[in-house]
């Protein structure tokens, strides 16, 4: 006798993590449904519930964000809209429907002055209208939601969509030079390693029914470093194929001025996550050499000499 398979909604379809999520190996027990803005739109409530109530949903993963930090800083009210009304939508239905609400918030939500990892309960304190919007959407998931996961994740990145690599991809084949901040710290995570551990910790709380588990996590690459010295692991690895090794000055965030302050400290103690799920987050290197294989992989190669 066959079983059909429990359905997990994925909202987010064209973002980094909602792409891997539709291109992950879930296992046989799982159908995800990846769907984007044009079938939910987060900023409408009613949208939230009729997808969630209507479908057979068994779990809602929501990747779904405004991620742009710097525009937020000028449209905080449209950042809070889809951050925070949106989650709280989402939090509702599935209360409703009596379903978990995996959710993916951001470092963001620290102000970075800590010396040292930060560990879940540590205090928040955005520094800007990106991580206000992000927390706001937490403390709603909370509060509408008890069977929720909420996954605090950092520097992400991938072979589709803006990123930090392939900015630094590109800026790599047309300038002379780099000059990449060299005073933040924090974790580069690769999307598909984050949609790998949402499969697993999905897996324990539908397959396995896994309660007492809720709660926030954080989930980020192993292995700490800065915007300079991933840039310059990103420069060093694409050079064997394009040829180019431009050099990568480090500077200061003040050299670097932006609309939106950046936490000077992102780095994130994944220890919970690990014992709670037994998910284990790969090294940065190891998982920006693969990404960087997909991305470069139709990349014109320098002669030799």
């Amino acid at each position: 006798m066959t079983t059909t398979p429990r359905r997990v909604l994925v909202t987010g379809r064209t973002g980094q993590v909602g792409r891997d999520l539709a291109r992950a190996a879930w296992p046989a027990g799982l159908e995800p449904v990846v769907i984007g803005r044009e079938t939910l739109d987060l900023t409408d409530p009613e949208a939230a519930e009729a997808a969630i109530l209507g479908g057979d949903i068994a779990l809602v993963v929501n990747t779904a964000a405004y991620t742009a930090v710097d525009a937020a800083e000028e449209n905080e009210d449209l950042a809070t809209r889809v951050n925070g009304d949106g989650p709280r939508a989402l939090a509702r239905a599935c209360a409703a429907a009596g379903i978990p609400l995996i959710h993916l918030s951001t470092d963001y939500v620290f102000d970075g002055a800590k010396d040292g990892p930060y560990v879940e309960d540590d205090p928040v304190r955005p520094l800007g209208a990106y991580g206000r919007s992000k927390l706001a959407g937490e403390e709603a998931v909370r509060a509408e939601c008890a069977r929720h996961v909420i996954l605090r994740t950092a520097w992400v990145f991938s072979a589709h969509g803006k990123n930090f690599v392939k900015t630094m991809l590109r800026l790599a084949a047309e300038k002379p030079a780099l000059r990449v901040v060299a005073d933040q710290h924090g974790c580069p995570t690769a999307a598909h390693d984050i949609a790998r551990m949402v499969v697993e910790i999905a897996r324990q709380l539908v397959l396995e029914g896994r309660e007492g588990a809720w709660g926030t996590y954080h989930l980020v690459g192993a292995g700490p470093t800065t915007w300079h010295g991933f840039a310059s692991a990103i420069v060093a690895a694409q050079s064997a194929r394009t040829g180019k090794t431009p050099p990568v000055h480090p500077i200061a965030t003040a050299d670097y001025p932006t609309p939106a302050r950046r936490p000077a400290n992102s780095v994130l103690c994944t220890d919970k996550v690990r014992s709670t799920f037994g998910v284990t987050p790969r090294s940065w290197t190891d998982t920006l050499a693969e990404v960087l294989a997909d991305v470069l992989v139709d990349a014109p190669v320098e002669p030799g000499p």
